[in-house]
């Protein structure tokens, strides 16, 4: 009966788990590092676009009962730069007008409309009434009701520390911003609070 002749190469590697994993480990590290340190350095993804403001303290609130609510999961903000895209929803999305944003929300998932330039669309009791049941306005609308949206008033309180939480992460916030925020968010409900959010977006680049 012949010798197993001794595994090399490749079929060392593929053979042992241990050494597979390691070397996996390492490719996607190196292709991280490579796709991922250069955009720190690129100006367009790490700059403000022009007439980039951080978020008020009641936008601020409103984006935080966005993402509470999953509207994401529904609704990205992202638009591509494909004319089918910028004909339906407006100019493409660009890094820059999200450098504010943590955690930002782009994707790709798209049950309804994108939202990105939302901003001014509609007015603001048309964004109240779609909120509070959408098939008021749109019959055929999947979307869930959100009443108890204008019954709850916005946590005023919480505000001051997001905003020095996000200071800290260079959000350039003044101390006075910081100072007034409870006061700019006291006596709003979350659903004024979201409508001013959705009112904003994406209305700096026309």
């Amino acid at each position: 009966m012949a010798d197993t002749p001794n595994a090399s190469g490749h079929e060392k590697i593929e053979t042992s788990n241990f050494l597979m994993i390691v070397l996996i480990l390492i490719t996607v590290a190196i292709g991280g590092l490579v796709e991922i340190v250069p955009l720190y350095f690129q100006r367009s993804t790490t700059e403000a676009a022009p007439g980039v403001k951080p978020y008020t303290a009641l936008q601020l609130a409103g984006r935080d009962v966005y993402v509470r609510e999953g509207c994401y999961n529904c609704h990205s903000q992202m638009i591509r730069p494909f004319r089918a895209e910028t004909l339906r929803y407006g100019h493409y999305s660009t890094a820059g007008e999200f450098v504010y944003d943590r955690p930002f929300q782009w994707g790709s998932k798209r049950t309804g409309p994108d939202l990105h330039r939302v901003g001014g669309k509609y007015s603001d009791e048309w964004q109240r009434i779609h909120l509070n049941n959408p098939r008021d306005l749109v019959p055929e609308s999947n979307m869930p009701a959100y009443p108890w949206l204008a019954k709850t008033a916005a946590d005023a309180d919480a505000m001051p520390a997001k905003l020095t939480a996000l200071k800290r992460l260079g959000v350039p916030y003044s101390d006075a911003e910081v100072a007034g925020a409870a006061a700019a968010v006291k006596g709003q409900t979350e659903l004024d609070a979201l409508v001013t959010y959705l009112q904003m977006l994406g209305t700096t680049i026309k």
